[in-house]
């Protein structure tokens, strides 16, 4: 049987600190981690196969349509190049557009809702939760707004 592909991907600070607690599971497979570039996230590439993608925070919204615009082509050149099996992501924003082109090409998605939101949504959660395969929440109170979510407690 064919070792299933992994490709987990994030943004930086709390999103890939959690996506790093699920070492113990990814480091079974072939794996594949993508966030964002950073001075911490380059350190990452001495023990991980890391790809890079822009920092592209919200708060100047010219700036962050050019950035999600190259992040997005990035994202599908990544994509192509080690053609994974399944997406698994805690989310934001550079998360999403690989989400889209995973479903596009067929390929499971996997999304883990942030440990900091236990009472309302993320915008990463809202916009992937329709074409996730499997989404998981770590507080019992946010099956109230994700219903067909499973609870899978702390990644912590």
């Amino acid at each position: 049987m064919k070792q299933k592909k992994l490709l987990l991907i994030s943004s930086i600070g709390g999103h890939l600190t959690q996506l790093l607690q699920l070492e113990g599971l990814f480091k079974n497979y072939q794996y594949h981690l993508v966030t964002e570039k950073s001075e911490i996230t380059e350190q990452l590439m001495e023990k991980y196969p890391v790809s890079l993608l822009m920092y592209g925070a919200r708060n100047y919204p010219i700036r962050y349509i050019y950035k999600f615009t190259y992040n997005t082509i990035k994202s599908l050149c990544i994509f192509l190049k080690h053609r994974p099996d399944i997406i698994i992501t805690t989310g934001a924003h550079t998360a999403v557009p690989m989400c889209y082109l995973a479903k596009l090409f067929r390929r499971k998605i996997i999304f883990i809702e942030s440990f900091a939101k236990s009472t309302s949504p993320t915008l990463s959660g809202r916009m992937v939760y329709p074409i996730s395969d499997l989404f998981i929440v770590q507080w019992e109170s946010m099956k109230d707004i994700y219903p067909k979510a499973v609870y899978g407690g702390s990644i912590y």
